[in-house]
């Protein structure tokens, strides 16, 4: 791959905006990959490379997953409500079957859909995209399959209840529902209260991996008065117009004044599931539009969805506006880096930037992107959709967070990588090795060395040699695309070439072997693995008892070190080893 040289636009300021959440549900590790993963690049520049960062994450807490979750979980709460109260339990069971057979259907009818063939001379890739949406269809259905069979379970049962029935059946009582009055949910309350919640658990979250703060947060609600302007910024410059209340990016408008569409992923045309991606599921039919691939910057608001006022009628922004307008305001026309998840890069990054240059009528919006890759589990992409997701809080109920973030240190940070048990078990492989390391290394620090002898031997000028050496690579791989995986195996080769140093040389110099150990404790600090301020190790408390681990665990290493002198005392002197076994 060509590597491009990174230059910031002002000295050594960089202005970073990364994609946020939507705030619609619990964070799962598809999240902890993107977000852990800018938080590690992210100190790489500011504790390594030492530039000084302006860092922006926005939330989007209006969007058709907020509007379509809370009002279902508004309606459900009513069903429930209304059902326990008339004790009707055939009139659930009725509504439960007949919400389940329309759910079927239209699963049924999306794999169908997929299976039609593409056109022959169709791209490799859109070839490649919809063999992957197919067996993502297939999956779901499968799910739904168990879903069924749960369900029937739950009807036959002599004692069941009416919680129970809508528990078993709740995503197809809840879209029926949805479907049959969604209409009905008007107050804006509902959404506001629905995103404010998992906004607070996603920081929580964030906390609990030890990813930094962001500099400054932008959320998409507080920011209507000024994505309505941007928006007419747009009309003013030529490249948007108004339909039934809607307004959209005139795409042919923009490419006929020479500027650049579709720079991340280049084609002529947006594909149905592109353009259904983009728009979201509550979007409209494309007959109001001039051109297929034109995307909505804002949306005419139905009965049901929240809703501003705006000069084309009642309405809420689209949602690649909102990253526009939100990293326009606080950074300005021109971005040093942006960064989101590889899905984002089209149609969402894409489309961000053509607005982007439409209003500022400037052809490069952004100069850097980093595309961080997907999480995959059992071979598919770890989604809400496919409900195959782990979230943050479950996986921190089995490691620890450090061990999470050596996981994705030891991947590539924008390819896919896949979390299984052996990736994590990995993770906590190199855990132990460097605990280890930094044991011994504390146990020997714990000699007097003023009473050593002192200078170099030929062993201790290797070792030198090697840090050395180790550093210069180190150094290397993070100026070659942050190839932290790289990094953690040269300070993995170092350590264990340390230790065979400690085990060969009868009188380890404390000086070089403490400024190794300081080495890779810096390194892996900036990494975010060593929390505090200790020189060396982990500086892990402990259970409140009185000191830390490696404190309490220091006279046995210490005396494990006493018995290897011992050893190598009686093995130079060809004693017998019974002398010192006593």
């Amino acid at each position: 791959d060509d590597v491009d040289l990174f230059r910031p636009r002002v000295g050594r300021t960089v202005t970073w905006y990364t994609c946020g959440p939507t705030v619609y549900d619990a964070c799962h590790m598809g999240h902890a990959r993107a977000y852990l993963t800018f938080d590690i690049l992210r100190r790489i520049m500011e504790d390594y490379f030492h530039f000084d960062l302006l860092y922006q994450v926005n939330i989007t807490d209006v969007d058709d997953k907020i509007i379509l979750r809370a009002r279902q979980n508004k309606l459900i709460k009513d069903y429930t409500e209304k059902s326990l109260e008339s004790k009707d339990t055939q009139a659930v069971v009725e509504y439960t079957k007949k919400a389940m057979e329309a759910m079927r259907r239209n699963l049924e009818a999306k794999v169908e859909k997929l299976k039609e063939p593409l056109p022959a001379d169709t791209p490799t890739k859109d070839v490649e995209k919809r063999e992957s949406a197919l067996q993502e269809a297939i999956f779901k259905l499968s799910q739904f399959t168990e879903t069924e069979n749960h369900v029937h379970t739950v009807l036959q049962k002599e004692d069941k209840t009416i919680e129970e029935i809508i528990q078993a059946a709740r995503d197809a009582v809840a879209n029926q529902l949805d479907k049959e009055l969604g209409s009905t949910v008007t107050d804006r309350k509902i959404y506001e209260d629905h995103a404010r919640r998992f906004e607070r658990e996603f920081f929580e979250d964030m906390t609990a991996l030890g990813v930094k703060e962001p500099d400054v947060v932008t959320r998409v609600t507080e920011f209507v008065p000024q994505i309505v302007d941007y928006i007419q910024g747009i009309i003013d410059n030529g490249f948007g117009y108004e339909s039934n209340g809607s307004v959209y990016f005139d795409t042919n408008g923009f490419k006929a004044k020479g500027y650049d569409y579709r720079k991340l992923k280049p084609g002529v045309d947006t594909t149905a599931e592109e353009m259904a991606e983009g728009e979201g599921a509550l979007a409209g039919g494309g007959s109001e539009k001039k051109h297929p691939n034109d995307f909505a910057l804002w949306k005419a608001s139905k009965p049901g969805e929240p809703s501003w006022d705006s000069p084309w009628g009642a309405g809420r922004p689209g949602w690649h506006i909102e990253c526009s307008v939100m990293a326009s305001n606080v950074i300005g026309e021109n971005l040093d880096i942006h960064g989101g998840g590889v899905d984002l890069m089209f149609p969402h990054h894409d489309n961000e930037m053509a607005q982007a240059e439409a209003y500022h009528q400037c052809c490069q919006w952004v100069n850097y992107f980093l595309h961080a890759g997907h999480l995959h589990i059992k071979g598919l992409k770890m989604s809400k959709s496919l409900k195959n997701f782990i979230t943050i809080r479950q996986a921190l109920e089995e490691h620890t967070p450090r061990q999470l973030r050596l996981m994705f240190l030891m991947q590539p940070w924008d390819k896919p990588m896949n979390y299984s048990d052996q990736t994590v078990d990995d993770a906590k492989a190199k855990e132990k090795y460097f605990k280890n390391f930094f044991g011994a290394v504390k146990s020997v620090l714990r000699n007097d060395f003023v009473q050593e002898q002192q200078g170099w031997t030929p062993l201790d000028r290797a070792l030198w040699e090697t840090l050395n050496a180790a550093q210069g690579k180190v150094h290397g791989s993070l100026l070659d695309n942050f190839k932290t995986f790289d990094v953690i195996q040269h300070l993995v080769d170092l350590v264990q070439e340390t230790n065979k140093y400690l085990t060969s040389e009868a009188k380890p110099k404390n000086l070089l072997i403490q400024k190794i150990a300081q080495y890779v404790t810096k390194i892996l600090r900036v990494f975010g693995v060593v929390q505090g301020s200790d020189g060396i190790g982990f500086g892990e408390s402990g259970s409140g008892e009185g000191g830390s681990k490696e404190e309490t665990v220091a006279p046995f290493m210490d005396a494990f070190v006493n018995f290897r002198d011992q050893i190598r005392v009686a093995a130079k002197a060809k004693s017998d080893s019974r002398d010192f076994l006593k």
